[in-house]
């Protein structure tokens, strides 16, 4: 079972937040092959959705993503760093943090739009929450994104 925790930046524990930066390093960093600036100053900003689950009887981070509020990053509010671990695929978790988050953002900002620049071959995926995609695909620090909104 995961156990999801929704906080804002300042209610993150230290440790906790260490091992989202790890993971983010990890993913976006290390296996995407991609060097591009993930402390970007949007964090303090946010709430962060993190799902952990015991493993081997350590905690363990197995899904992250943060919410970004309208007027920061689009006009829209915005989930971003959404990621999977290593320890955490194959289960469908991505799946489930969306599904988490979705309504805790539109909770917290109610009546917003959603607007995300998703991985192109993520497409799919995103569209399978109502997400719609509204640019033509483009180079994002090497990789090919899409916006699409909700």
């Amino acid at each position: 079972m995961i156990e999801w925790h929704w906080l804002a930046f300042d209610d993150i524990p230290r440790a906790d937040w260490y091992e989202v930066l790890r993971q983010r390093q990890a993913v976006f960093i290390l296996e995407q092959t991609c060097l591009y600036p993930d402390i970007d100053g949007c964090d303090p900003l946010c709430h962060h959705l993190m799902g952990w689950r015991e493993i081997d009887g350590q905690r363990t981070l197995v899904a992250y993503l943060r919410c970004v509020p309208p007027g920061v990053k689009f006009d829209e509010m915005s989930l971003g760093r959404v990621l999977t671990t290593q320890a955490g695929r194959g289960g469908g978790i991505g799946r489930e943090l969306l599904a988490k988050a979705i309504p805790l953002a539109e909770k917290l900002h109610p009546g917003q739009r959603f607007r995300i620049g998703a991985q192109a071959h993520l497409e799919k995926f995103y569209a399978s929450f109502g997400f719609k995609t509204v640019t033509e695909p483009y180079d994002e620090d090497g990789i090919m994104h899409v916006d699409m909104v909700r």
